[in-house]
C-alpha cells in the first residue's frame, strides 16, 4: 500500500507532499516542499489514498447564500439572528460532527483564513480527477479524502499545542509518534525537514490519517449527511490507535 498527504497551501510553493511506502516491515517516508499541482495529480493514481488538509467544499446554506445575492433576490436570513444564523453560513456538516468529535470548531472556509487555500483546492481537486479518470468524490469515497492533521494527532491522544509554530515542539512531539510508531522510517534528513517545516510535517500526518482512512479506521459520513458531503467535503477523523497503522510484522511501539 502507498498513501500520500499534502499539506495545502495558497499557492504551490507553500505546498507539501509526503508519500508513505507500507508494503515493508518499515514503512518509508518521502517529502518534498514547494509542490506543484501536476506532481501531486501524477501520485494519485499510484496511491491507496491521498490525503489533503484543506476543505473539499463550502457550506450549502453559504453558497445559497452568495448565490441568491449574487442574482439580486433576498436572501433568507430569517430562521434565525446573531450568531446562529452566522454559524450555519460559516460551517459545513463535517465542521459541526467535527466539533462534536473533538470538541473543538475547525476553522471556517466560508469566513476565515481558508477561502484562498480552498480556492486552489477545488482546482487541485479537477486535477486529481483527471489523473484517476473519475472526479473526486468529497466525501471520501474514491482516492483523495479531506483530512485534518492537528485534529488527527489530537484524535491518537496527542499533545499539539505550539507544534505549528515552534520547531522544538515538534521535534518533542515527532519523538513521542516515533515511539508510538517505530515502524515509520523517517531518515535522518527528512526527520530534520519535518522538524524546520510545519508544512513537511502535517504532510505526513495528512499521510497517515490517508492510511488510517484506508484501514476503516475513521469515523464514516452519517447516511443523512452523505448527499451534502458530496458538495461539501468530509473531514475524516481517526478512531482507535496509531499504532493500528503499522505495516504487518512491524515492531510494537510503546503503548499510547
Amino acid at each position: 500500500m502507498l498513501t500520500a498527504g499534502v499539506d495545502l497551501a495558497a499557492e504551490s510553493k507553500g505546498t507539501a507532499l509526503a508519500v508513505i511506502d507500507w508494503s515493508r516491515r518499515a514503512a518509508t517516508v518521502e517529502v518534498g516542499l514547494g509542490v506543484p499541482d501536476a506532481a501531486i495529480a501524477r501520485v494519485a493514481p499510484d496511491v491507496d489514498r491521498l490525503g489533503i488538509d484543506c476543505a473539499f467544499g463550502w457550506p450549502d446554506d453559504f453558497v445559497s447564500f452568495v448565490t441568491r445575492h449574487a442574482e439580486g433576490l433576498r436572501v433568507d436570513g430569517s430562521r434565525e439572528e446573531g450568531l446562529a444564523w452566522r454559524r450555519r453560513l460559516s460551517y459545513r456538516a463535517t465542521d459541526r460532527a467535527t466539533r462534536d468529535i473533538t470538541g473543538r470548531w475547525p476553522l471556517s472556509v466560508a469566513t476565515d483564513r481558508l477561502g484562498l487555500t480552498a480556492m486552489h483546492c477545488a482546482v487541485l481537486l479537477d486535477a486529481i480527477g483527471d489523473a484517476v479518470g473519475t472526479p473526486v468524490d468529497r466525501s471520501g469515497g474514491g482516492t483523495a479524502v479531506e483530512v485534518y492533521p492537528a485534529a488527527t494527532l489530537r484524535g491518537w491522544g496527542f499533545d499539539t499545542r505550539g507544534y505549528k509554530s515552534d520547531g522544538g515542539v515538534r521535534e518533542a512531539l515527532l519523538d513521542r509518534i516515533l515511539a508510538r510508531a517505530p515502524w515509520l522510517d523517517l531518515g535522518s534528513a527528512t526527520r530534520q525537514l519535518l522538524v524546520s517545516s510545519d508544512d513537511a510535517f502535517d504532510a505526513v500526518i495528512a499521510a497517515l490519517a490517508a492510511r488510517a482512512h484506508a484501514l476503516g479506521r475513521t469515523h464514516p459520513v452519517p447516511e443523512e449527511y452523505r448527499d451534502q458531503a458530496r458538495r461539501e467535503g468530509w473531514i475524516a477523523l481517526p478512531v482507535g490507535r496509531l499504532e493500528e497503522l503499522a505495516p504487518e510484522g512491524a515492531p510494537s511501539g510503546a503503548p499510547g
